[in-house]
């Protein structure tokens, strides 16, 4: 999940200067800036921002989003030199401290976050098929965020229908038949996915199953290690316990980051994550991790929760930068607005997908699959 703003927000008054002085927009004094954006007008400021590494740029995940809003910190392309006519903020008065601010709907956020939890909750603990469904409308869900993001920035058509029945299939399959009812559901997904393409024209063909594969892999088949842990005698603590590692990793790198965050993680990818965070990440999960083993798993001993909350920090890491690059690439902030102050489906999965495979793996290592 990527909640967590892993470093302090900008400054206040950080969009620049222009160079050719004051302007007369907005009333401002002073002879107007040359060049194609005053021509354009107001319109001009609404045009697409593209990426440039090292500019500043949009932030792109939930992560992102609790830095506050984005800043320009440099020209939209590497040789162009457009003078900013937006109004300027009030600049901070000197030797004073930028307020730190969430920088989204938390009110939403929290609203939103304690609905998904009871009925999470509910479900996994009064009746388990319950939850799989939960789990089967959130993969179909996130499927169609992701082929219509796709269709709409890069026109990758990636077949729906078949991901998500193949999607469903695998869930249900990994419940009753384990490891090996998953693999195959996903062999019988991918051979749909390139069955049903085959009834639109020839163009992009290869492209179109690519991203139709990669998608059943990324969502429905990573989900499908959450219903192989439910499926165990203490599959809804083993599950819970997953749950509450993520979210436990993720509220660390938020809490530390926010406070003490000023060593950037991957600034190319999301500019907002510092590695003070990801120590933070590391150190809340590890904690977690023994306190679930040692009072929640049948037979678990707390230093295996440490080992256990060790990678899932790192796998919800990897996860969340891994959205945040197919975002990157995509141009998108989100991957939808279903949830207020949350974005989309996929943007709360980002970090449970790759750290459900790990969680059942290790499990099954310190406890056995029963």
């Amino acid at each position: 999940m990527n909640d967590a703003s892993w470093g302090a927000p900008p400054r206040a008054g950080s969009w620049g200067v222009t160079d050719q002085g004051p302007s007369p927009v907005h009333g401002w004094e002073g002879p107007p800036p040359a060049g194609p954006l005053h021509e354009a007008g107001i319109a001009a400021q609404t045009r697409p921002m593209p990426t440039v590494p090292g500019a500043g740029g949009y932030q792109d995940d939930g992560a992102d989003r609790d830095q506050g809003a984005a800043h320009i910190g440099g020209p939209l392309f590497r040789d162009e030199q457009e003078p900013d006519i937006r109004p300027q903020e009030p600049a901070a008065p000197q030797g004073a401290k930028a307020k730190k601010s969430a920088g989204r709907d938390l009110r939403a956020a929290v609203g939103v976050g304690v609905g998904l939890g009871a009925v999470i909750l509910a479900s996994l603990f009064i009746y388990k098929p319950v939850f799989l469904g939960v789990i089967v409308v959130a993969v179909v869900v996130g499927l169609w965020e992701l082929t219509s993001r796709l269709a709409e920035r890069k026109a990758i058509k990636a077949p729906l229908v078949p991901l998500a029945i193949g999607g469903a299939a695998m869930i249900v399959a990994g419940y009753v038949n384990g490891p090996e009812g998953a693999w195959v559901a996903m062999a019988f997904t991918a051979l749909a996915v390139l069955v049903w393409r085959m009834t639109e024209p020839p163009d992009d063909y290869l492209k179109d199953v690519t991203a139709g594969v990669f998608a059943a892999f990324y969502v429905p088949f990573l989900a499908t290690f959450v219903a192989l842990m439910l499926a165990a005698g203490d599959g809804a603590w083993r599950v819970l316990t997953f749950l509450v590692l993520t979210v436990v990793s993720d509220t660390g790198a938020y809490a530390v980051g926010w406070r003490f965050g000023k060593h950037k993680l991957a600034p190319r990818i999301s500019p907002g994550k510092t590695r003070e965070g990801l120590f933070g990440a590391v150190a809340f999960a590890m904690v977690a991790g023994a306190l679930c083993m040692q009072y929640l798993i049948d037979d678990g001993v707390w230093w295996q929760g440490l080992l256990l909350g060790f990678a899932v920090a790192v796998s919800a890491t990897l996860g969340d930068l891994g959205e945040s690059m197919i975002k990157r690439d995509l141009g998108i902030k989100d991957m939808g607005a279903l949830l207020p102050g949350h974005g989309g489906i996929m943007d709360r999965l980002d970090s449970l997908l790759p750290t459900a495979p790990v969680v059942w793996l290790l499990m099954v290592a310190f406890v056995g699959a029963a």
